[in-house]
């Protein structure tokens, strides 16, 4: 019971829908209704700009760490399995609260963001990896979800590679969980793939820090 109490609680927090609620205090609009569709910090930047997209993603971000550093702290109980599996699961639960939240009829973003702040404090340097893939794709091509899917999948296999010849230990269930959500954020991405196949996907040209400095 302790164990699901924490899951719930943790659903809920990543449930609490950013992007709906700072899109329409601050742009006035539904942003489910513009640019993707996708109620996510990347669309809440390319329709409201970075004034609404950064803070969006912040608390996208600390929804996943809350879950997984926070709530999983909380005195309700023995907990069946180790703290550190359960900082996992709470994070784990986070994201399915943000990609399905209960507040806005289980349509909510695509669960990077919240993701990676559950990682954050779960992984670090598997994260900091993942990081600079993400940056480096960022910055040659300006495509967020092409970044964001090799970010996703960098985390499990950095985090074997340390397990295996570093004295950096990470429980198999964290490798397995990671792996699992690198999958699912490659199916929250599936429409992204398909436009990135055919060449299709849209592109931060500004991002493209890379082609400016060779233009330079």
């Amino acid at each position: 019971m302790a164990l699901a109490a924490l899951l719930v609680l943790s659903y809920l927090v990543g449930a609490f829908p950013s992007a709906v609620v700072l899109g329409r205090a601050l742009g006035g609009i539904d942003i489910r209704q513009h640019g993707s569709g996708n109620a996510g910090a990347t669309n809440a930047w390319r329709v409201l700009g970075w004034r609404v997209g950064l803070p969006v993603a912040v608390i996208d971000v600390a929804k996943g760490a809350a879950a997984a550093a926070g709530i999983v702290r909380l005195p309700v109980g023995a907990l069946p399995l180790r703290l550190e599996v359960v900082a996992v699961l709470c994070g784990l639960a986070a994201v399915l609260g943000h990609v399905f939240p209960v507040y806005t009829r289980f349509r909510g973003g695509k669960g990077v963001a919240t993701a990676g702040g559950m990682l954050l404090a779960t992984a670090p340097v598997p994260v900091a990896c993942a990081l600079g893939v993400f940056l480096l794709i960022l910055s040659l091509s300006g495509l967020v979800s092409l970044g964001s899917i090799a970010a996703a999948w960098t985390i499990p296999i950095s985090a074997l590679l340390f397990d295996l010849f570093t004295n950096l230990g990470y429980p198999p269930l964290l490798i397995g969980l990671t792996a699992g959500l690198a999958l699912f954020i490659l199916y929250t991405h599936r429409g992204n793939v398909v436009r990135l196949l055919r060449g299709e996907e849209q592109s931060f040209p500004q991002l493209q820090i890379w082609r400016r400095l060779r233009r330079d």
